[in-house]
């Protein structure tokens, strides 16, 4: 692939994995406009309970076996074989992208409510809270380097025909509390909403599972590429909230 060829598809997968998440946030929050091709989480026709929990479980699933299969060392090895490696996590936003809006489009709603908030100051505030979580997430991204996590910085680096080099591990700002705050504020982002219907019981469900497997998985991967640095960083912080005592292990600010 021409340089040129690889910035725009940086470029472009950038766009549409960013509009993915956005569009995601508003479905949760039952806020995208009515359409027939992106409903909202409790929008669309009824279909028989196991049905829908058998697709929205196979959904889910495949968002997770999306991230889990192409985050591991090993297929970013045959896609290297196809593409420049530059353009691997550009790939992994474009997939991130399709199965994000196939579980929108696809989504089968369980309308029926666990808790329904009416509008007022709970129902602001439970949405506030909803919403500063997937602020947080956006925020976190910033703070490991945003542009290089979503694919844009290997691309551009690759235009200008420099060599790619790993961000460094940097214990900087929330990351000096919490190992994980992109996933806290997944969490947060939810599982705090003033209509928790069945349907969203079962998102929010199936993906803090995915989540906490997932993140076992990364954890894994980061002893594996930082050794004893991440070990003593792992034990003075906290997986996803701030832990009640830290060690002066966390100091240390560079890897």
């Amino acid at each position: 692939m021409k340089k040129l060829t690889v910035l725009f598809y940086g470029v472009t997968n950038y766009l549409l994995g960013s509009l993915s998440l956005v569009a995601l946030i508003a479905f949760v929050f039952n806020l995208l406009p009515e359409n027939p091709w992106l409903p909202n989480i409790d929008a669309g026709t009824d279909v028989s309970t196991p049905v829908a929990l058998l697709v929205n479980l196979g959904l889910i699933g495949l968002f997770a076996v999306q991230h889990s299969v192409m985050a591991r060392r090993s297929f970013k090895q045959r896609l290297a074989r196809l593409l420049p490696p530059a353009a691997e996590r550009s790939t992994f936003m474009l997939a991130t992208a399709f199965v994000v809006f196939l579980l929108i489009g696809l989504w089968q709603p369980m309308a029926a409510p666990v808790w329904q908030i009416e509008a007022g100051p709970v129902y602001a505030l439970l949405l506030g809270i909803g919403l500063a979580g997937w602020a947080l997430v956006f925020y976190a991204t910033f703070l490991i380097n945003h542009f290089d996590l979503f694919g844009l910085r290997q691309v551009w680096l690759y235009f200008r025909g420099r060599p790619y080099t790993h961000v460094p591990f940097r214990l900087s700002s929330l990351y000096r509390w919490v190992r994980h705050p992109i996933m806290s504020g997944v969490f947060v982002g939810i599982w705090f909403t003033p209509v928790m219907s069945v349907g969203h019981l079962v998102f929010a469900l199936g993906m803090s599972a995915y989540i906490l497997i997932g993140v076992m998985h990364e954890e894994r991967d980061l002893v594996r590429d930082f050794g004893q640095r991440y070990l003593a960083y792992r034990a003075s912080t906290g997986r996803f909230l701030p832990a009640l005592r830290r060690s002066a292990t966390d100091k240390t600010e560079t890897a």
